[in-house]
């Protein structure tokens, strides 16, 4: 696979809803993104509270931007918080540093974009980006 198509952007957010509701969640927001930031597919859990769009979009933005998980900036966030702070000024502000952003690549190791999932703990978020990126048969790199 080379590129990140909507039917399975809509197949990972369907299984990373499903993770969420199974282990009792609050409700997410999950959104999708290609290699160049663009939304491919997002959704918004019904009680999800507000902003939860910027924040998803955050992290998977974010992870887009550094080549890493958004676990792995929080890390570097807290060694260097003037580089973070940079780069989240850079980008417009569309970098959340928590975990949460996922890298998804193929089994050639090719980037094909991102997911990034919020509305309960960061942990948990995370797990519910990389059960949905795994059920598309995809690679998750939350690290």
């Amino acid at each position: 696979m080379t590129t990140l198509d909507l039917e399975t952007a809509r197949t990972i957010v369907a299984a990373t809803r499903a993770h969420g509701r199974e282990a009792g969640f609050k409700p997410l927001t999950v959104v999708v993104l290609d290699p160049g930031g663009h939304v491919v597919a997002v959704e918004r859990e019904d009680g999800a509270s507000m902003s939860r769009f910027e924040i998803g979009y955050g992290k998977a933005h974010g992870a887009l931007a550094l080549g890493m998980g958004s676990r792995s900036i929080m890390g570097r966030a807290e060694q260097q918080a003037y580089f973070v702070a940079a780069v989240t000024h850079a980008v417009g502000g569309a970098l959340v540093p928590v975990p949460g952003g996922v890298l998804v690549r193929d089994a050639d190791g090719t980037l094909l974009g991102a997911v990034g999932v919020t509305g309960d703990t960061s942990d948990h978020d995370e797990a519910a980006a990389v059960a949905g990126i795994e059920s598309a048969g995809l690679t998750a790199q939350a690290d």
